[in-house]
């Protein structure tokens, strides 16, 4: 990998951990352009993807946009809870659970290569505003 390639994942990491929410590659590339403005979205979209082999970065499938990991099980699948209405993020490792998912899908032949889970709906915050009183 180049020295800029490595600079450009840098930067691009730094930008997911500074907003702690996801953001669309579109989103990033905007943030970068304001520094280096001739930067083109396949430059954003190999950083991303190298991020994401690397597992220091999650694509959310659902919503099309990346999260910096937040955990230091970098290679473990995670299961995703984004909530619906404040957009948070919470990561989650159930081993178990993952395994039991391969056992199933290898009844009838299929080899998993990865996994993504995502579930969706209301953090502990949002979900506790929307108690009626």
């Amino acid at each position: 990998m180049s020295k800029r390639g490595e600079k450009t994942q840098a930067e691009v990491l730094a930008i997911l951990r500074r907003h702690r929410r996801p953001l669309s590659a579109y989103d990033v590339l905007g943030e970068l352009r304001e520094s280096n403005p001739k930067i083109a979205p396949t430059t954003i979209y190999r950083a991303l993807s190298a991020l994401t082999e690397r597992g220091r970065v999650h694509r959310l499938e659902s919503l099309n946009a990346f999260i910096a990991c937040q955990g230091d099980r970098h290679h473990h699948a995670y299961i995703l809870s984004i909530c619906d209405d404040c957009g948070a993020v919470e990561e989650s490792v159930a081993p178990d659970l993952l395994k039991a998912l391969s056992s199933i899908a290898g009844r009838s032949g299929f080899a998993p290569t990865r996994h993504v889970i995502e579930v969706h709906g209301l953090c502990a915050s949002c979900g506790f505003a929307q108690v009626p009183a």
